[in-house]
């Protein structure tokens, strides 16, 4: 009987042993890293990207939906920045709008939070040598914030404006649809009342006193 009970706690032990070994190395399994960017690390391009993008090997951390703790701005040599600063967070994937100056050496800095909620931050560096009819976005000195900007970098007024007026013609339409409902009922209510107030036919009014 002790033979069995010392080979049970011994198996005891290395189970729990190994139940800790794995739940240690399960954050480090989870942990994601980068494994395709646009452009990549070291390319020369001759085109502006339409975005550019940090693909991940497992879905991004983005629990409140507005990208809070995600970065990914695009810098020159002179340290002047492009883009338009908004960024979007789609799966195993972050992107912002692409936007370039002129030749020359660029970097393309990167933030975001891992499936395992640990904070992923690196940088890569690319080359742009432009082809001819690129346009050429003015840099700034300080990072743009998203949203207060009039314009993207292609000098084209962001959806959002559209939509809010596309909005605005669907809520005007249906004020007037509940107004004109409103305005039918009550002329049928009046006309019910109207009829039931009227002397069925053939009946004689009563005289007066």
């Amino acid at each position: 009987m002790t033979a069995v009970r010392t080979r049970f706690a011994a198996l005891a032990t290395a189970t729990l042993g190994l139940g800790l070994a794995l739940g240690v190395a399960s954050p480090a399994a989870a942990h994601n890293y980068v494994v395709s960017s646009t452009p990549e690390d070291g390319a020369t391009i001759s085109e502006v990207p339409g975005f550019f993008i940090i693909a991940a090997s497992d879905v991004m951390l983005d629990l409140a939906g507005d990208g809070a703790g995600f970065g990914l701005q695009v810098t020159d040599e002179q340290g002047r920045y492009y883009g338009d600063g908004c960024i979007t967070v789609q799966g195993a994937e972050l992107s912002t709008v692409g936007a370039l100056g002129s030749a020359g050496e660029y970097t393309l800095t990167y933030q975001f939070i891992s499936a395992d909620g640990h904070t992923v931050s690196d940088a890569l560096t690319f080359r742009y040598e432009p082809a001819a009819g690129e346009v050429e976005q003015a840099g700034v000195a300080s990072a743009p914030e998203c949203g207060t900007s009039g314009a993207t970098a292609t000098g084209v007024v962001p959806a959002t404006d559209e939509a809010s007026t596309v909005v605005g013609f669907i809520v005007g339409i249906i004020v007037g649809l509940v107004a004109l409902a409103v305005l039918v009922a009550l002329v049928i209510r009046l006309r019910s009342k109207s009829d039931a107030d009227a002397p069925a036919d053939g009946a004689v009014p009563p005289s007066g006193a």
